[in-house]
């Protein structure tokens, strides 16, 4: 361990220890749904959900964004990607998500990712039509991140990524920022023993605001009406703190297994323990598969995770340009849930 990686941890470290120690009550299961913002929990790539996000210690790419930022510094050149998800088949829920990274300079990649989740559209009901009648709405949820990612030395590599929360229905908004940061370390003879530690959703809390919240009514006794504005409660964000290892199985040049683990910390809600696996056959061919545990995964009544553990995933990509190393590429990954009938995820990405 260099200096260079000593000084970043403990840099590293000093951070987690100042954050409020409100955010810090990892794995209380009291705490659940106490939160808000639910859906910067949900990993939205097609590639790293195949192996249920267990890669934060091997992430490459702009889907680090998701699992640890670290990773968006391995992207060679430019990489553009494109996702679309049905959240949950069979709810309506879907989720596009798009993102493109460039490297700049000899070190250092900055990248840009939006996620936007649909609900399709809502009867408005009132007191009078309870059941409807009077039109719909269309509730979204968006984030936008903004990312930096650095490598620090041939073994060690870090990001920071800016995350801009939108939540919206006909009459209430709701706006937030959060951050991400984390580090990857690469060690081993053939750099096939990896490390990794993240801190994602860090932020102020954020309350709902608009004209929901308004109603009309008369003061003492008057005739006169009155537009009285009701405050919402604040709620906080799904802070959690990730650390993964992985291992690089060389078979030969053109083999290649890497094995994954992971331990994510859930400020309100179940700590989960994940394990991975993935197969590369050259650069064209991947196959992941994963599985993600907590209290009360195999027992149905004390389950309180809609996603049930396993995952699996497969990419298949091409080369565009051997010279430079372009590839065009598509990704699928599933998730198996209960209720519903999974959850699927398609992807299209382009390495330039």
């Amino acid at each position: 361990m260099n200096k260079t990686f000593r000084i970043f941890l403990a840099i590293t470290i000093l951070g987690l220890l100042i954050l409020p120690v409100n955010n810090l009550k990892a794995g209380n299961e009291d705490r659940v749904g106490e939160c808000g913002s639910q859906e910067l929990l949900i990993n939205p790539w097609a590639r790293s959900s195949g192996w249920g996000g267990v890669g934060i210690a091997c992430s490459r790419g702009i889907e680090a964004m998701y699992t640890n930022i670290a990773g968006m510094a391995f992207t060679p050149r430019t990489e553009l990607v494109f996702a679309h998800t049905l959240w949950l088949q069979g709810s309506g829920v879907s989720i596009n998500t798009f993102g493109v990274s460039q490297k700049v300079g000899q070190t250092g990649v900055i990248g840009i990712g939006v996620m936007s989740m649909g609900f399709g559209n809502i009867d408005i009901t009132t007191v009078d039509l309870p059941e409807g009648g009077s039109g719909t709405f269309t509730p979204s949820l968006m984030n936008i991140n903004i990312s930096y990612s650095k490598m620090f030395s041939n073994s060690i590599y870090g990001g920071i990524n800016l995350k801009i929360i939108t939540q919206k229905i006909s009459n209430l908004s709701a706006q937030g920022i959060a951050i991400d940061a984390g580090i990857q370390y690469i060690t081993g003879e053939k750099e096939n023993i990896m490390f990794g530690i993240a801190l994602k959703n860090v932020g102020p809390r954020m309350k709902f605001k608009g004209d929901g919240l308004a109603y009309r009514t008369t003061l003492d006794q008057s005739t006169n009406e009155y537009t009285i504005e009701q405050r919402s409660a604040e709620f906080e964000l799904p802070t959690t703190l990730n650390i993964g290892v992985a291992y690089d199985i060389i078979i030969s040049e053109q083999h290649r297994i890497t094995v994954a683990g992971a331990f994510i910390s859930n400020s309100f809600g179940k700590d989960q323990y994940m394990l991975g696996l993935e197969y590369k056959m050259m650069n064209y061919l991947y196959l992941r598969g994963g599985y993600a545990f907590e209290k009360g995964t195999f027992n149905k009544a004390d389950r309180t995770n809609v996603l049930t553990g396993p995952s699996a995933g497969v990419t298949v990509q091409v080369p565009i340009n051997k010279k430079k190393g372009s590839t065009i590429g598509i990704d699928y990954s599933y998730r198996a849930t209960n209720p519903f009938q999974g959850t699927h995820s398609f992807g299209a990405r382009i390495n330039l």
